[in-house]
């Protein structure tokens, strides 16, 4: 069993001893905190709550809801929902606050609750250091029974939610409409099973195969987006059949694409494509985390527009889309930011944006994708021992590369021209994950284990 209480929220298995897994007492714990906060800094009565397909996701609402309205808060539950129609709700219903209850790309085992401010947006590391406080010490008082917090239902979010994508000057429904695309969509047995098909048939796509797209929470593969664990779409598309796939996680906030011949169009490319398509519209600047691709920052510099690498977190790359007024961002996960409809990782729009692109370029999805720069990530991980000072052997490699451009705001990279190296040490456990690109996977290879040799030579003088 397991539970990690982080900034972002409460994460864990289900079942277990309390403070071991995600059991009904932590879920009410770190609800009341999280509801008390919410009180305390906006005095706003009202919080949104919405729930991806998990198994175990109609007990935790239940648990949240009702321990919401146990502290006098009154709750707007939209029910089987997704991250992003969450983030959208709550400023749209003018709630202090809003709880996505979802352990995104983590298997059926685990749950989440994912917490939100006032705009909508995943609070900040200080933030929830303030909620954490608040459970540690159970400093939340619940109301009296003539003060409980009311309960109500809506169905219509994520229709608002579409409603706002179609709104988009930049979502092009006609164009979509007269391509007449056939789609396959794999949604994991979740929330994108409904919303996703809902959204392509709002845009005009009628021709749509839907695998996994029973939301009953039995995830029917890993539920991380990543290649080998879409063996099925592929093979459905190596058919020749359809146009291209869409996969979406759990909570919908992650879009990896598959293309007309089974081949993956590469889940850090499709950020790249659709910056692409929104600066040919929309001149401006990029973000994009430190351990993304660098083809985002050649699509941006060829189109005018400035680059800038944030940590890795979505809270850090949003902060920093705001400093440089980014007009798209988001992260190497699939994950696409478009301000113009909310500060959140999107997989909705990036679906809308995207169609918009294809249908607009006249191409296919293999020669779209074969005209951006080509770029590998080589990801790997060392395991030191617990004894192991792992800040000190970061600063000696960083030392080592001093010559080189460093960037330390989140472990260190270190650039080589245009090819680098981001060092990250784990928060949980004596690891140091070590990622690498190179425009060919032997040269990422050999770059990552060429500083996997650095640390080792590091450790050992230090014994």
């Amino acid at each position: 069993m397991a539970l990690i209480k982080s900034i972002s929220g409460i994460r864990g298995t289900i079942g277990g001893q309390a403070g071991e897994g995600l059991t009904p007492v932590d879920v009410v714990k770190f609800a009341a905190a999280y509801g008390t906060w919410v009180q305390q800094t906006t005095g706003i009565n009202t919080i949104v709550v919405g729930r991806d397909a998990r198994i175990s996701g109609e007990m935790v609402n239940k648990l949240v809801c009702a321990t919401l309205q146990g502290l006098g808060i009154d709750v707007i539950d939209v029910g089987l929902s997704t991250t992003p129609t969450v983030e959208m709700a709550v400023p749209a219903k003018k709630a202090g606050g809003g709880i996505i209850l979802t352990a995104s790309h983590n298997p059926k085992q685990w749950n989440a609750l994912k917490l939100l401010n006032q705009k909508g947006e995943f609070i900040s590391d200080e933030e929830g250091k303030l909620v954490l406080d608040i459970a540690e010490k159970e400093s939340f008082v619940f109301a009296q029974v003539t003060s409980l917090g009311k309960y109500r239902q809506t169905d219509t979010a994520l229709k608002k939610h579409i409603q706002a994508i179609l709104a988009l000057p930049l979502v092009d429904v006609e164009a979509i409409r007269a391509k007449n695309f056939s789609v396959v969509v794999d949604a994991v047995n979740s929330s994108g099973g409904f919303a996703v098909p809902m959204l392509l048939e709002a845009l005009g796509v009628k021709k749509i195969e839907k695998l996994f797209c029973e939301p009953d929470g039995n995830f029917a593969h890993n539920p991380e987006p990543l290649p080998e664990n879409l063996r099925e779409i592929s093979k459905i598309m190596e058919k020749g059949k359809f146009d291209l796939g869409i996969v979406v996680d759990p909570d919908v906030d992650r879009l990896a694409l598959v293309n007309e011949d089974g081949s993956m169009f590469g889940e850090e490319y499709t950020l790249v494509a659709v910056a692409d398509y929104v600066l040919k519209h929309q001149k401006g600047n990029t973000v994009s985390n430190l351990s993304s691709t660098r083809a985002l920052r050649d699509v941006t510099e060829k189109a005018g527009g400035e680059y800038a690498a944030a940590a890795v977190g979505e809270v850090n790359v949003v902060n920093m889309m705001k400093a440089k007024q980014a007009v798209i961002g988001g992260e190497g996960n699939g994950g696409i930011i478009y301000p113009e409809l909310h500060y959140g990782r999107d997989a909705l729009v990036g679906i809308a944006l995207f169609l918009t692109h294809l249908a607009n370029s006249g191409t296919s999805m293999t020669r779209l994708r074969s005209s951006y720069p080509n770029y590998y990530i080589s990801k790997n991980k060392i395991e030191l021992t617990p004894d192991v000072d792992v800040d000190h052997v970061l600063q000696q490699v960083q030392e080592r590369y001093a010559k080189q451009p460093v960037n330390t705001i989140d472990g260190v990279k270190i650039e080589f021209g245009k090819e680098w190296v981001h060092l990250r040490k784990s928060n949980t456990e004596p690891i140091i994950r070590i990622y690498a690109e190179s425009d060919s996977n032997a040269t990422a290879e050999h770059l990552a284990n060429k500083i996997i040799a650095d640390i080792k030579e590091i450790i050992s003088v230090k014994a």
